[in-house]
C-alpha cells in the first residue's frame, strides 16, 4: 500500500509518563520536559510546514497541547480516529499495579502495544489497527500527524510493512519526528 508523506510526532512527555501509568484515552497534562519536547518538535517541523502540509491530531489533550507547540500556529484538524488505544480496564495504572493485578496477561505481554490491546474491556489490536488505517486511506496528500506511541508504532508498522510484533517493538520517541514516505521511516532528531 502506498501513503503520502507523513510527518509523526508524538506528544511529549506527560505527567503519567513519567509515573509509568497508563493513560489510553485518559487525560495527563504535559510535564515542562513534554512542553520542551514539542518545541524541540517544532524547530524541526519548520520546513516540513513551510510546505503547507493538512495537520492532523489526536482529540485527547496532550496531543493537542502538543500540536499547538509544535506546529507554531498552523491550523490542524482533530480527528477521533487518531486517539491513543482504548486500554479498558489498565486506564490509570501504573505498569507495576498491572502486573500485580494481572499477572497472566502482564506476563504474556511484555510489549506496551500487546498489553494494552489485551487489556480486559479495552479496544483490542483488530479495532485499533482497523481504524488507523482507515484515517491513512482517507490522507489527501502529504501530512503532519500529532498522536500517540502505540498508535504511532502502528502507523508506522502499516507504512514499512511490518508485523505486529515488529511494530510492538518500535521505539516511542518523544521530541523527534517520525518521517514516512515510500515504505520507509526517517526520524529528525
Amino acid at each position: 500500500m502506498q501513503f503520502p508523506k507523513i510527518w509523526l510526532l508524538r506528544h511529549g512527555q506527560t505527567e503519567w509518563n513519567a509515573e509509568r501509568r497508563i493513560q489510553g484515552q485518559l487525560e495527563s497534562p504535559l510535564t515542562p520536559l513534554g512542553v520542551a519536547h514539542a518545541r524541540k518538535q517544532a524547530e524541526l517541523m519548520r520546513p516540513a510546514l513551510a510546505l503547507g502540509p493538512s495537520c492532523y491530531a489526536s482529540p485527547l489533550g496532550r496531543a493537542q497541547q502538543t500540536a499547538d507547540i509544535a506546529l507554531g500556529g498552523a491550523p490542524f484538524v482533530t480527528d477521533a480516529r487518531l486517539a491513543e488505544a482504548y486500554a479498558g480496564a489498565f486506564q490509570g495504572m501504573t505498569w507495576d499495579d498491572v502486573a500485580q493485578q494481572y499477572p497472566g496477561i502482564h506476563a504474556a505481554n511484555p510489549q506496551a502495544l500487546d498489553l494494552f490491546c489485551e487489556a480486559p474491556g479495552g479496544e483490542g489490536y483488530a479495532s485499533f489497527h482497523g481504524r488507523i488505517l482507515d484515517f491513512m486511506l482517507c490522507l489527501p496528500g502529504p501530512s503532519v500527524v500529532v498522536a500517540h506511541g502505540l498508535l504511532g508504532q502502528v502507523m508506522r508498522g502499516i507504512v514499512c510493512g511490518l508485523s505486529r510484533s515488529q511494530m510492538a517493538e518500535l521505539p516511542n520517541g518523544q521530541g523527534c519526528v517520525y518521517v514516512l514516505e515510500n515504505g520507509t521511516e526517517t526520524v529528525l532528531q
